[in-house]
């Protein structure tokens, strides 16, 4: 393994084990298993270095003096030791897993201060606070272009498979999951192949074909908010088809209810809000199915303080995919066009993400969402 895929091995390790810190404890067994993963890549490092110096310069991440390319895993990276004040960060050989402990800890809170208790890791701040989304402040309203570069436009050959799939369903025919899991891998492999996941993102679609777009659009967000906690293999592709069959459960609603332009009535609704259980009662019967795929399908529309719908007991804990599906359901609905409304901007929706967080929204998934999204801003 060469230097430049040490360091992506070491920073994806690190940038997962913070992500998990945040949402768990330090002696979570994943936070563990990280913590391991990244003091093995800082190992093989350090025997072609005695240092890891990482140094944040106007945006751009150097390390031991090579520039690193934009990549999913480095700009969350950046973002992180912005939000922390970090301008340069010094690992030196001898760095113990506690150290690393001690490292995430600061990054996961951005406490940097207790990183001087460490002989190990000497960590420098910069003189200002840096804008971000994660917080109460708002992404940069003047930007110079309103985005609407999100999702990659997929081949013909596979928009039509995917709609034959649906049609099929549709008609109560069995899902045939090896076509669906197949467009899904397509989403991972661009996700892998390509340095900066922001560049295999395209722009919307409008209301043509809106089952497949939102679907798709759904599925690539949700991968890459998986991406960014360190989620991979097999994983990701179960929370990528997930993702794609969320909403499979509306094929099961009278199409007029479906493609409603005005509010619906209370009964057209209480009709709408039986499609989680639709849905995950035909994937249940689907052979190949992931379990994942199931729960997502039933959970989707449950709110984080559960107030969503099917109704559950109130100790119900919801799936991190069915959250993060959520998520990007929301957010694809108000960005997309539909016939008795224009798309939301990217500004109105992150506002309205923060105020719904730790209510609609898991606090902590709507942070990494929204830390995605400020790069999207940021580019454009």
């Amino acid at each position: 393994m060469n230097t430049n895929e040490c360091i992506h091995d070491f920073i994806r390790s690190l940038l997962s084990a913070i992500a998990n810190a945040s949402l768990y404890s330090q002696n979570h067994p994943q936070v563990v298993k990280l913590i391991d993963a990244t003091h093995s890549c800082a190992n093989i490092l350090f025997e072609k270095s005695p240092k890891l110096i990482i140094v944040l310069a106007d945006g751009e991440l150097i390390i031991n003096g090579q520039p690193q390319e934009n990549s999913l895993f480095f700009n969350r990276f950046s973002e992180i030791l912005e939000k922390s004040r970090v301008s340069h960060l010094t690992l030196d050989n001898g760095l113990s897993k506690e150290d690393l402990v001690t490292l995430v800890s600061a990054l996961a809170t951005s406490g940097v201060k207790i990183l001087s208790k460490s002989e190990h890791i000497q960590a420098g701040e910069v003189a200002i606070q840096l804008n971000n989304v994660s917080g109460t402040e708002r992404p940069d309203s003047t930007s110079k272009h309103e985005t609407s570069r999100m999702l990659q436009e997929m081949p013909e050959k596979e928009r039509s498979r995917f709609l034959e799939l649906y049609n099929a369903v549709k008609q109560r025919k069995k899902l045939k999951i090896n076509g669906i899991a197949e467009i899904v891998t397509g989403f991972v492999d661009a996700f892998q192949q390509q340095g900066d996941a922001l560049l295999t993102m395209a722009s919307l679609k409008q209301a043509d074909e809106y089952t497949f777009t939102h679907s798709t659009n759904v599925c690539i967000l949700t991968i890459a908010q998986a991406t960014a906690l360190g989620i991979e293999g097999q994983m990701l592709r179960d929370f990528g088809i997930a993702a794609m069959l969320h909403d499979i459960g509306k094929l099961f609603i009278p199409e007029e209810i479906v493609t409603k332009k005005g509010a619906l009535t209370k009964e057209e609704f209480d009709i709408m809000r039986q499609h989680p259980v639709l849905g995950a009662r035909h994937l249940l019967n689907t052979p190949g199915i992931p379990r994942l795929a199931i729960t997502a399908a039933y959970e989707h529309h449950l709110k984080f303080n559960l107030s969503g719908y099917p109704t559950v007991s109130n100790t119900w804990r919801p799936n991190l995919c069915s959250q993060m599906t959520m998520i990007s359901d929301f957010f694809d609905a108000l960005r997309t066009r539909r016939s008795y409304r224009e798309p939301v901007d990217l500004q109105s929706i992150a506002s309205m993400m923060l105020e719904m967080s730790g209510k609609d929204f898991h606090p902590v998934l709507t942070k990494n969402f929204l830390l995605i999204l400020s790069r999207l801003i940021s580019k454009n």
